[in-house]
């Protein structure tokens, strides 16, 4: 342990189901770590859209993770649980934790803890877990995206977006995005998107199979569903791979599945937070072989829009949820 730790803290808890007000600031125990766990001193925690949907009462903490909101973190390591080989006190880390990170501190498995990357504040490296993580498995190992596809991206502008838009031009792909306006779509092109299309007065598919000269998207990563999961199909290449990550736009819809079979599409979908220590830190695994040399020589870095005080976490939710960010928000205790 390193010096003397507060028996408490400062955390976000969630009142009731509801809109933003409904975070506030509470004293809660200091946690302690159990075996192959570091306790890290956060200075840095990202606000993620499944921070949202737990805040209204619709994505419960997995069995036996904190019920404080908060999926990323960053900070440095202030004491072990009995077993960590990994880490020493005072290490710089940056991790996805399954809940707790809307706080001064929190626990995380050591497999799940990466080093920073070099180069980079704690502020940048608490953006990295939650995206970096969801992008690779998603769109690199479901959606096998390769060095010559193309890859469609909706939401261009998010956390997420940003995220897949470097990682994939850092592996030599192309990249579609939809954005809701013009100034989105300018910002995903100024971070590297080879064309974005506004949603609002474009159609995506039209304008997907004219950029590819007919030929489709490869890899599509949608957030979106509902009315987008016919227009994926439409817009998508022959043996193309749609990969499902949220449904914003509705998980219930009718869907003519004949492209599917024509196009010998895959479509397939995950989540994240509820995988297993083994599963996550296989990711994390990859990532820090493939991925952290890229930040390291700053191929790419997360996109930081804002940052909040820890006691404002009511006000990035309405950032985040207003859709007027570009890249991630960032918490700071």
């Amino acid at each position: 342990m390193k010096g003397s730790l507060p028996e408490t803290m400062i955390a976000i808890g969630i009142r009731e189901p509801g809109g933003p007000e409904v975070l506030v600031p509470q004293s809660r125990p200091v946690p302690v770590p159990n075996e192959r766990e570091i306790l890290v001193k956060v200075a840095a925690a990202g606000v993620n859209r499944p921070d949202v949907l737990q805040r209204k009462g619709g994505y419960p903490p997995p069995k036996g993770a904190s019920d404080i909101p908060g999926l990323e973190i960053a900070g440095e390591v202030i004491s072990l649980g009995d077993g960590v080989s990994r880490y020493r006190l005072g290490d710089q880390v940056c991790a996805l934790v399954p809940g707790g990170g809307y706080a001064e501190y929190c626990t995380v498995h050591e497999s799940t803890a990466l080093p920073v990357p070099a180069g980079l504040s704690l502020t940048e490296a608490a953006g990295i877990p939650e995206t970096f993580f969801t992008v690779w498995t998603n769109v690199f190992e479901r959606g096998a995206l390769k060095p010559d596809d193309v890859l469609l991206v909706h939401g261009g502008t998010s956390g997420i977006g940003t995220t897949a838009i470097m990682l994939a031009k850092a592996f030599g792909s192309t990249v579609i995005v939809t954005a809701g306006s013009d100034e989105k779509c300018a910002a995903s092109l100024a971070i590297g998107a080879d064309r974005a299309i506004n949603y609002r007065t474009e159609d995506f598919v039209a304008e997907t199979l004219a950029f590819t000269k007919e030929a489709g998207a490869n890899v599509i990563l949608d957030m979106v569903g509902g009315s987008y999961i016919q227009k994926n199909y439409a817009a998508a290449a022959r043996d193309g791979r749609i990969v499902q990550i949220a449904f914003q736009g509705g998980s219930t819809v009718e869907v003519d599945f004949v492209p599917l079979m024509m196009k010998r599409l895959t479509h397939t979908g995950s989540t994240l937070r509820p995988r297993s220590v083994e599963e996550k830190a296989a990711i994390a695994a990859a990532l820090e072989s493939r991925v952290w040399p890229l930040l390291a020589q700053g191929a790419c870095k997360p996109l930081i829009h804002a940052t909040f005080p820890l006691s404002d976490a009511s006000g990035a939710h309405r950032m985040l949820e207003s859709g007027a960010h570009t890249g991630k928000i960032i918490l700071i205790p």
